[in-house]
C-alpha cells in the first residue's frame, strides 16, 4: 500500500534521512522504531507532505506522492497523528473532530464516524463540549486519533502515541490502535520510541538509526534480536 524507495531528506546542510527504503502492506500494521534524533518522525513527515524529499520515491496505492502538498495527501487516504498531538487547543472536542473531516463533503455521514469514535473513545463524548486543551495528556491522545479517523482515511500513520502519557492509559491507546486496525481494516504505520509495545502490536518493524535503515524483520523475530533487544528492548 504505501513504498518508500531510496528517500533521502536534508535539513540544510544535515543529511536526516539516507537511502530510507521500506513498504507497508495492506492492512498490516508496521512500525518503525529507533531512537530520538533517528528520523523516525522525518520519515512521516515526509510521506505527509509537511518536508520535501531530497531524492527518492513514496508510492501509495502504487502511485507517486513524494512532494505533493499535504492536503492532497489527506484526500488520497492518509492520515498523520504527529508527534506531540497537535490538537486545536481553544476548540472543543467536538470542534477538533470537525476539523479533521474539512475535506469531505458528505456531512450527512459525519454522523457515522462520531458514533465509532464516541464508542470507542467514550471520554471524548463525556467531554465533546469541552475545549481541548484542558484535557489530560491521553486524552488529547485519544482525540488526535479521532480526529485523524474523521477523514476516513485507509492509512494512518502515528507518530509516538505513548509520548506523555499516564503508563495506565498507554496500554488502552496501544489496544484501540488494534482495533481500529482490525475493525476498519486501516492499514497503520506506527513510529514509537517504547519498542516493546511497537513490536508487539505490529506484524513487521523497521529499526532506523541516523537516518538509516539498519534491520528489518517480522516483528516476531525483532523482539528476539539480540542487537535489538540490547538496544532498545532493555536487554
Amino acid at each position: 500500500m504505501l513504498e518508500l524507495k531510496d528517500l533521502a531528506v536534508s535539513y540544510g546542510s544535515i543529511t536526516a534521512l539516507h537511502d530510507v527504503s521500506l513498504s507497508v502492506g495492506q492492512g498490516d500494521i508496521v512500525t518503525l522504531i529507533g531512537a530520538n534524533g533517528a528520523g523516525k518522525s522525518t520519515t512521516l513527515r515526509t510521506i505527509s507532505g509537511l518536508l520535501k524529499a531530497q531524492r527518492g520515491s513514496i508510492k501509495y496505492e502504487g502511485k507517486e506522492i513524494s512532494n505533493q502538498p499535504a492536503h492532497e495527501i489527506v484526500a488520497r487516504g492518509i492520515s498523520h497523528v504527529p508527534e506531540g498531538r497537535m490538537i486545536f487547543a481553544n476548540l472543543t472536542v467536538h470542534e477538533n473532530l470537525l476539523m479533521g473531516a474539512y475535506l469531505r463533503k458528505d456531512r450527512a455521514k459525519f454522523h457515522e464516524e462520531f458514533e465509532f469514535i464516541f464508542g470507542m473513545f467514550p471520554r471524548l463524548k463525556e467531554r465533546s463540549k469541552q475545549v481541548a486543551g484542558t484535557l489530560s495528556g491521553g486524552e488529547q491522545q485519544m482525540l488526535a486519533i479521532g480526529r485523524a479517523l474523521m477523514s476516513k482515511p485507509r492509512c494512518l500513520m502515528l507518530d509516538e502515541p505513548s509520548l506523555g502519557i499516564a503508563p495506565i492509559l498507554v496500554k488502552t491507546i496501544f489496544q484501540k490502535i488494534v482495533e481500529i486496525n482490525n475493525s476498519l481494516g486501516i492499514t497503520i504505520l506506527l513510529v514509537e520510541q517504547n519498542a516493546n509495545l511497537a513490536l508487539e502490536v505490529s506484524s513487521y518493524g523497521y529499526v532506523l538509526e541516523t537516518g538509516r535503515i539498519i534491520l528489518h524483520d517480522k516483528s516476531s523475530a525483532l523482539r528476539v534480536n539480540e542487537r535489538v533487544k540490547n538496544a532498545y528492548l532493555g536487554g
